[in-house]
């Protein structure tokens, strides 16, 4: 299948997908502040640069975006061009997150993971009910989890 866009046109679409400082990323971090939690953004002393890490807590969260990581949803789609550099560029992905996951257990830190679905699209919960949950897990919760949308 041909790229319905021009070269240049795709590059300006895609230069303008972020890596951090995404829109749910903002979302939660501001959720977080407001309700009085302190974290370091995309700490560099952990594999990955997590999105936010509580170093007192020994907590960490990370907000994955269902296309790029490689998520089980409805908002991943396998891409029908390029399929071979997609194929392995959402591989080494993915591949990468289990090795930080593992990682950042063998270190001792808990491990939060918000997907992009459990806040957008048609299986998305209230944005409140997330936060309230992230909140919940910073304090009294000494396990991984994930978040994901609903179904």
């Amino acid at each position: 299948m041909v790229d319905i866009a021009g070269k240049e046109t795709r590059s300006r679409m895609m230069s303008g997908i972020r890596g951090r400082d995404t829109l749910l990323e903002l979302r939660i971090r501001k959720s977080l502040h407001q309700q009085g939690f302190r974290y370091r953004l995309h700490y560099s002393r952990l594999p990955g640069k997590p999105d936010l890490v509580f170093p007192s807590r020994k907590a960490l969260i990370l907000i994955n975006g269902c296309f790029w990581h490689q998520h089980k949803c409805h908002l991943f789609k396998w891409p029908t061009t390029r399929m071979d550099f997609w194929k392995a560029k959402i591989s080494s992905n993915y591949s990468r997150d289990l090795r930080n996951l593992a990682k950042y257990r063998e270190l001792g830190w808990r491990t939060l993971v918000i997907w992009e679905c459990a806040l957008k699209g048609k299986n998305a919960w209230p944005f409140e009910k997330v936060a309230d949950w992230v909140a919940y897990w910073l304090l009294h919760q000494d396990k991984d989890i994930e978040i994901r949308g609903m179904f």
